[in-house]
C-alpha cells in the first residue's frame, strides 16, 4: 500500500526530481533563506517526513474560531489517491500549486504530487497565478477569486478544480465558454479537501471513490469516508440527495434565518441577487422582537441608492427587511467573509 513515506519516482518540483532526503534538506534551506510562502513549504516537508504518522491542520475559521485538528497522514494519501482516480490523473501530468501551503488545500496539492507522481510547479500564491508562467497544465486547484482574475488564461489548463468558497452564478456563467473541464468541489478541512465535485455544466455534486453519504434529521449532509476518517463526519450543510452518489447543496444550516416561522436560505437568496449587485454582499438574520429574526442584506460598499427593481427576482418572504452597508468586510485568514461577526455588529 502506498504510504506517506513514499515519493513517486515521477514526482517533479519546479522541474527537478527529489527523494525524501532531498526534500528534508531543501526544507531546511527554505526555512532559513526562503520567502514567506517558501518557508511554509519547508515547514510542511519537515512535518510530512518526520516520524509521526499524524500531522496538524488548521481550519479556515469560516463559521467559528479557527482551530487545529490532528489527522492521519495516510488519510491524506488516501484522499490524494481518490482525487487521482476521479480526475484520471497520471504520473507525469503537469500541475500547479498556487495556494498557501499553511492551509489544507495547498498541502493536499503537494501530497497529490508526491503520491501520484505529478510534475508540480510551485509559485507564490496571488490573485493571478497564471501570469507567473506561460506553461500549460493538466490539473490546477484555484480559488474563485483566482479563477475570476485569470479568465483569459484558463484555456491553458485541462482540468480545473475550484474550492474555498461557492462558485457564484455570475462566475459560473463566465466559465461556460472555457474549453477546460472545470469543477466546483465540496470540501472541508475535516474531509481533507474535496469528497465530491460538480462539473460546472451540471447541477449535482458527485462523490469521489470510497465515500458514501446520508442526511441527518436536520437535512444536513453526513459523510462516511473510511479511507479518510474512522468516524462519520457530520456537517452543517443542507443538501438535497439525488441518489446514493449525487447531491445538490442548498446552504449552511447555521445561516438559515427563521423569520416569523418561515425558514429562509441566505445562499439561495444571494444566488438570485448575484448579477444585480456590483459589490460583495451577503444575506443573514438579526434579532427582531416581532419576527424572532429578520432578514437583512449587507453590502460591502459606501451607502448608495438601490435599484427599485433589485428584489424583483425574490419571493415575497425573501425580500430583506433592511439593507446595511459596510466599508470593508471582516475576513478569515483564508479570505472568507465572517458573516456571523458582521451580523452581530449591526445595530438592532
Amino acid at each position: 500500500m502506498m504510504t506517506y513515506e513514499f515519493v513517486h519516482n515521477r514526482f517533479r518540483l519546479n522541474g527537478n526530481h527529489y527523494t525524501k532526503k532531498d526534500l528534508v534538506d531543501i526544507a531546511v534551506e527554505l526555512i532559513k533563506e526562503g520567502s514567506a510562502y517558501q518557508k511554509q513549504l519547508g515547514l510542511f516537508f519537515l512535518d510530512w517526513f518526520d516520524q509521526s504518522p499524524e500531522i496538524t491542520l488548521k481550519t479556515s475559521g469560516t463559521t467559528s474560531k479557527p482551530k487545529e485538528i490532528l489527522v492521519q497522514k495516510q488519510a491524506m494519501v488516501n484522499s490524494a489517491l481518490a482525487t487521482g482516480e476521479f480526475f484520471e490523473l497520471l504520473p507525469g501530468d503537469h500541475s500547479l500549486c498556487c495556494l498557501p501551503v499553511n492551509f489544507i488545500a495547498g498541502k493536499m496539492m503537494m501530497v497529490r504530487a508526491l503520491v501520484l507522481g505529478l510534475e508540480l510547479e510551485f509559485v507564490e500564491p496571488s490573485a493571478r497565478p497564471l501570469e507567473q508562467s506561460n506553461k500549460k497544465y493538466h490539473f490546477v486547484a484555484l480559488t474563485p477569486m483566482q479563477v475570476e482574475e485569470s479568465i483569459d488564461q484558463l484555456d491553458r489548463i485541462n482540468k480545473i478544480i475550484i474550492g474555498g468558497s461557492q462558485v457564484n452564478p455570475d462566475l459560473q456563467k463566465k466559465l461556460k465558454g472555457i474549453p477546460s473541464e472545470i469543477y466546483e468541489t465540496y470540501a472541508s478541512t475535516e474531509t481533507l479537501t474535496h469528497i465530491a465535485a460538480r462539473n460546472i455544466l451540471e447541477p449535482n455534486f458527485k462523490l469521489l471513490p470510497g465515500v458514501s453519504i446520508h442526511t441527518d434529521n436536520r437535512g444536513c449532509l453526513v459523510i462516511k469516508a473510511p479511507r479518510i476518517s474512522d468516524q462519520e463526519i457530520v456537517t452543517n450543510d443542507l443538501v438535497d440527495l439525488k441518489s446514493d452518489t449525487e447531491f445538490t447543496w442548498i446552504g449552511r444550516v447555521d445561516n438559515v434565518v427563521n423569520s416569523g416561522g418561515i425558514k429562509l436560505f441566505p445562499e439561495v437568496i444571494e444566488s438570485k441577487l448575484q448579477q444585480k449587485i456590483p459589490h460583495r454582499f451577503f444575506a443573514g438574520g438579526i434579532p427582531d422582537q416581532k419576527l424572532g429574526e429578520k432578514l437583512v442584506l449587507v453590502i460591502e460598499a459606501a451607502p448608495y441608492e438601490l435599484d427599485k427593481n433589485l428584489f424583483d427576482a425574490l419571493d415575497k418572504y425573501e425580500i430583506p427587511k433592511q439593507v446595511f452597508f459596510s466599508d470593508e468586510f471582516l475576513e478569515t485568514e483564508s479570505g472568507k467573509i465572517k458573516r456571523l461577526e458582521i451580523l452581530k455588529s449591526l445595530p438592532l
